[in-house]
């Protein structure tokens, strides 16, 4: 079952600025949650960004747990101008996952979408639920008609994420990314509002 509460709030002060939050999320579906980072997340977002497989996920200037705050204030900002918004993926009170939409085709109603899931809790079906439940968001509370994601071709468990969760296969873009001086091709999926929802 799929439940989703979404509430316009308060401010909440991070340092010496007030920073609006836009909203208040919480997304259920399978036991997982969706429900905006917190300052007090900090320490956990940074022992994220330590984990197997997430080199390419940690922003370069994200260093320190202080440095962790600074990003989630960020994040926060980016959903009050409507640039961005990011989720933690939650079990309990467990942090697992991220899920995080970016506006920037705000005009053509699209978003792009980045998502992560912590080794531990890989293949339990936190990525393809926290996919579904972002996807409910965007087109119900944020208006967007077309989901765009995509994925490394060696990065199997995502492209499973993102089939799994309703997201058909677009094309190969070739050696789209470079790391370490090696290039990658990449795939692209893509959802539309008016596209059946996944089993």
């Amino acid at each position: 079952m799929c439940t989703l509460h979404a509430w316009l709030i308060s401010s909440k002060v991070h340092g010496s600025c007030t920073v609006v939050s836009a909203i208040v999320c919480c997304m259920r579906n399978d036991g997982f949650r969706l429900r905006e980072w917190e300052e007090s997340d900090a320490a956990v977002l940074l022992a994220a960004y330590d984990g197997v497989g997430m080199e390419t996920e940690r922003p370069a200037d994200v260093a320190t747990v202080a440095d962790a705050e600074r990003l989630i204030a960020d994040w926060a900002e980016d959903a009050v101008a409507d640039r961005g918004y990011t989720f933690a993926v939650v079990d309990g009170d467990e942090i697992v996952g991220q899920m995080r939409v970016t506006t920037q085709l705000r005009v053509h109603s699209i978003g792009w979408i980045s998502y992560w899931t912590l080794e531990k809790h890989r293949g339990r079906g936190v990525g393809s639920t926290g996919l579904k439940l972002l996807s409910t968001y965007c087109f119900d509370e944020l208006d967007l008609f077309r989901l765009e994601t995509g994925h490394r071709l060696d990065n199997p468990g995502s492209c499973h994420v993102a089939t799994a969760a309703g997201f058909l296969v677009e094309g190969r873009e070739r050696q789209k990314l470079i790391y370490d001086g090696i290039r990658y091709d990449t795939e692209t999926h893509a959802r539309l509002a008016t596209d059946p929802d996944p089993a």
